[in-house]
């Protein structure tokens, strides 16, 4: 079975509310906050001791959310509502460092790995427990990861970050009958230590852990109300009472109720946690779909916060006397182009004349909000591998239509598709990115096909089965790799970019398998950067656009809060003064 994820999720003169954002990357570090290399090691007693006392012992902090969770269990999710919450009841081996992407200790306080990458041993945290007073011991990360491990059918099906990071489950087969490769392994408890075997050495360890998806939970809850127990039934999915009603963590917020009547997910503070407490006493996610209607009730005073406020609100939610808090931009929005469905875009040459014809530097300026930056590759500048030696494609409109007419193609015709129903950090008016670039390519000469479909209603299934010419996508990275960005992208050959269809489709594929598995950081960086390179010259099967800081806007009143590129915020240390 194919599986693709499609989320991930996302600075001057804004206003800072506890201490700054910054994207970071200690790149081969073996301190506190950095990542243990082959070789290495890192450890901290990040969170050790009681806490302090909290802020506002009895009160309350409400943040008005976009949607609804689609539950409760992480390990099944895969939309941004579920994981805000969920977040707040738990925890992972590791953590990202507030305001970074960067892991650093969390229910493990040290790590160390084998030189070949493939063995990691973690030192639990002594005398932790979960919120039903289970221990957090090494056991019960060993059962967790085997849980991830051996899930089947529907389970399987949506335990989708599992099946993306670490390939196939315990025993799965794929059409053929073949076994579907996994990078993990085994977890063995040797006293205060799980040992996690890999089969391979990965970039992504040790900082997938650190994703929601990959939460300690208790194994004492997750048995009792049955959480694996996953049935489909149509095209949705039914979940056992674990995910919906029990979920049960280690964090600094405990799941009290989800009424569904009046759109509020209700969690309190974890007296026992180990940590920092929680600063207010309760946590309210209050569901609000519509953007001007959360806008409204922050306004109102009905809700302390929200995310993704608009660019064009930034000015007057500042001057009204909100805190517009800007996240730096880890993400990427891309032209994206899909071989085979239109045979001029195998040429190189056209593909490198519709990068020269996009404007991209006025598109940044006009569309998005201050901190925009245009892309030369396909990720951010804080990502390891990241490389400014590449070929560039700056606005060259008469390049553009040179390139056109040494590749035969003066008279080139595209369907280009952009979509509908949606706003994304990157992407805050899809139509408007359309009609930017529509005109400079057909200022080329370039006939454009419009084609627009709603996100979910059929323009990502048309992207995926490769109907589109060029269509815009992007990505938020879920944690510091150039795997997680183009590694998602371009692994797999039989991708939404069909490079499978090309002969340099499975070098790509290989190469960057290769480069995920060096356990060196400086080896790894240096066969990244190479990857970039061919990319930008050789093969370009898409073209990056830009990376755009989102924000997030709380009240006036409103202290703690540490805004992260990744979209990891904790409420546990924001606090209301008034």
């Amino acid at each position: 079975m194919k599986r693709q994820l499609w989320w991930g999720a996302g600075l001057a003169g804004v206003l800072v509310l506890g201490l700054t954002a910054c994207a970071s990357s200690d790149r081969g570090s073996t301190t506190t906050t950095g990542e243990a290399t082959g070789g290495g090691s890192a450890s901290a007693s990040a969170g050790e001791g009681s806490g302090g006392t909290p802020a506002n012992p009895d009160g309350q902090f409400v943040f008005g959310a976009a949607g609804a969770p689609s539950m409760f269990d992480p390990l099944y999710a895969t939309d941004g509502e579920t994981f805000r919450v969920a977040r707040q009841i738990n925890e992972g081996l590791i953590r990202f460092k507030p305001g970074t992407a960067d892991p650093e200790p969390a229910l493990a306080t040290a790590w160390e790995s084998s030189t070949d990458g493939k063995t990691w041993t973690f030192t639990i945290r002594d005398g932790v427990t979960f919120q039903d007073g289970t221990p957090v011991d090494a056991e019960a990360v060993c059962f967790n990861l085997d849980r991830m491990y051996t899930q089947t059918g529907a389970g399987a099906t949506q335990a989708q970050y599992w099946s993306t990071v670490m390939g196939g489950f315990k025993d799965e087969v794929d059409a053929s009958g073949a076994p579907v490769p996994s990078v993990y392994a085994s977890c063995q408890a040797d006293g205060n230590k799980a040992v996690i075997t890999l089969t391979t050495a990965t970039s992504k360890f040790p900082g997938v852990l650190g994703l929601p998806s990959y939460s300690i939970q208790s194994p004492t809850a997750l048995k009792q109300y049955d959480a694996n127990n996953v049935v489909a039934q149509g095209d949705s999915f039914v979940y056992p009472a674990y995910a919906t009603d029990h979920p049960t963590g280690a964090g600094p917020y405990k799941f009290q109720a989800y009424d569904k009547a009046n759109n509020t997910v209700t969690l309190v503070r974890n007296d026992d946690y180990y940590g920092e407490k929680a600063k207010n006493k309760t946590l309210i996610f209050k569901i609000i779909p519509d953007e001007t209607a959360r806008k409204q009730e922050l306004q109102a005073g009905t809700i302390d916060g929200y995310d993704f406020p608009s660019p064009a609100d930034w000015d007057g939610l500042t001057s009204g006397g909100f805190n517009v808090e800007v996240r730096p931009a880890f993400n990427v929005l891309y032209l994206g182009m899909t071989f085979g469905t239109n045979p001029a875009l195998a040429d190189l040459k056209v593909r490198q004349a519709i990068a020269y014809a996009l404007n991209r530097d006025q598109f940044v300026k006009s569309q998005l909000p201050d901190g925009a930056q245009v892309a030369d590759i396909l990720y951010p500048d804080t990502v390891d591998g990241w490389t400014d030696d590449v070929t560039k494609y700056p606005y060259d409109p008469q390049k553009a239509k040179d390139l056109l007419a040494e590749a035969g193609q003066s008279n080139l015709t595209v369907n280009f598709w952009w979509p509908t129903e949606v706003s994304r950090p990157y992407m805050p008016d899809p139509k408007s990115v359309f009609a930017a670039f529509k005109a400079d390519l057909e200022a080329v000469g370039i006939t454009v096909n419009e084609t627009s479909k709603p996100w979910t209603g059929g323009y990502l299934d048309g992207v995926e089965a490769h109907d589109a010419d060029l269509y815009l996508l992007g990505w938020t990275g879920d944690y510091n790799t150039p795997d997680n960005f183009i590694g998602t992208f371009f692994t797999d050959s039989d991708n939404r970019f069909n490079i499978a269809t090309q002969p340099w489709g499975a070098e790509l594929s290989q190469a960057l398998r290769d480069a995920d598995a060096i356990p060196d950081p400086t080896q790894r960086d240096a066969a990244y950067v190479k990857i970039n390179q061919d990319l930008m010259s050789t093969y370009l099967p898409a073209v990056p656009i830009s990376h755009s800081p989102p924000a997030i806007v709380v009240a006036a009143d409103v202290e703690g809060l540490v805004a992260s590129p990744l979209t990891d915020e904790r409420f546990s240390t924001v606090y209301k003064t008034g």
